[in-house]
């Protein structure tokens, strides 16, 4: 791809991203929602490969139909209430509806179906993206829309937590693992959006840390499934020590940062008098243990079956730049002695 065709698009995203930010319009938001979708196409059907077409065009039609919902419970609003703004939703109709087309946008279960596909599909520096950047401009919105319904986002959530746990057990393939994280990691989001917003913002920021050192990490080891986790100590053994420690930091063991967020919200969930629900997610929370142990385990405690009769491949100068690795890695096992300032600051 030329660099001036690649540049313009990392714009179109970034403008996208930005004009539902600064939005308080449904309409300037849709079209913050659809100028982001329509950026970041090129870039996943950019390889020209079969499943990377497959994937850009399920995604095109789950984000196309819930950009119609969207607009259909927008323009519904305006003709219940006479208004606009996302922060004067009256009626409980609308407001159902648009968080649904927002839970679908970002893939949260039971409307995640499209998500583990796509990224299958995708390279995993487009994959990071979809991961990360394009969950922004949806969770603005629905940090927005108030007063939301809150049996909905209770019930989105709860149910997100279980179907990343339960739906990642068998895969083997790593894009796969990554979604069924990703929509476990929305739930517990989503489940503490109502009570604490600022807990919500702490724990997305958290996961963007994670994930972002996950999906490097791989693709500088270059591995996609789960077999060839097991001969990357022979390609960079300095990661291979590093990447369990990234996988459990997800699945929220202390002392690493993953725990953090958990901490925090099955706190907020307890002090709403949701206890029930916090053991769930609680639970829930060990389903993903057990799959990012899996990894863990075909990384440190298992051998390629053939034998590598080279020592080189690990001595060989990586050409890729490791510095974002090295700080993102850092910061995703290192963080929680933080914990009290981070509470402190997102927890007003």
């Amino acid at each position: 791809m030329s660099p001036y065709i690649l540049a313009t698009l990392l714009f179109g995203l970034g403008l996208g991203t930005t004009i539902t930010f600064a939005s308080s319009h449904w309409l300037f938001a849709w079209m913050g929602l659809e100028i982001n979708t329509l950026a970041i196409i090129p870039l996943m059907a950019q390889s020209h490969h079969p499943r990377a077409v497959e994937a850009t065009t399920k995604y095109f039609l789950a984000q196309a139909t819930a950009a119609a919902m969207l607009l259909f419970a927008s323009i519904s609003n305006a003709w219940l209430s006479g208004q606009w703004d996302i922060h004067q939703m009256s009626h409980p109709l609308p407001t159902t509806l648009i968080t649904l087309a927002l839970a679908l946008k970002i893939g949260l279960a039971p409307l995640h179906t499209w998500m583990p596909e796509v990224l299958q599909g995708l390279d995993l520096t487009t994959g990071l993206i979809l991961s990360t950047w394009q969950k922004l401009a949806p969770f603005c919105l629905l940090l927005q829309v108030q007063p939301a319904n809150a049996t909905l986002l209770l019930v989105l959530g709860i149910t997100s937590t279980l179907v990343g746990g339960w739906g990642g057990l068998n895969q083997t393939q790593l894009r796969k693992i990554l979604a069924y994280s990703s929509i476990a990691h929305l739930g517990w989001m989503i489940l503490v959006l109502q009570f604490s917003p600022s807990l919500t913002f702490l724990t997305l920021l958290v996961y963007f840390i994670m994930t972002f050192s996950l999906f490097i990490s791989f693709k500088i080891s270059n591995a996609t499934n789960i077999n060839t986790l097991a001969t990357s100590w022979a390609k960079a053994p300095a990661l291979t020590s590093i990447i369990p420690l990234i996988l459990l930091s997800l699945g929220g063991l202390p002392p690493l940062t993953g725990f953090l967020p958990k901490w925090l919200i099955l706190q907020e969930l307890t002090k709403q008098d949701l206890a029930p629900l916090a053991t769930v997610a609680a639970l829930s929370a060990l389903l993903s243990l057990f799959f990012y142990l899996r990894l863990s385990y075909a990384m440190t405690l298992t051998m390629t079956p053939n034998n590598l009769t080279a020592t080189l491949p690990w001595r060989l100068p990586s050409l890729q730049t490791t510095l974002p690795l090295a700080i993102a890695s850092s910061a995703t096992i290192c963080l929680l002695p933080l914990a009290p300032a981070t509470a402190a600051l997102f927890t007003w």
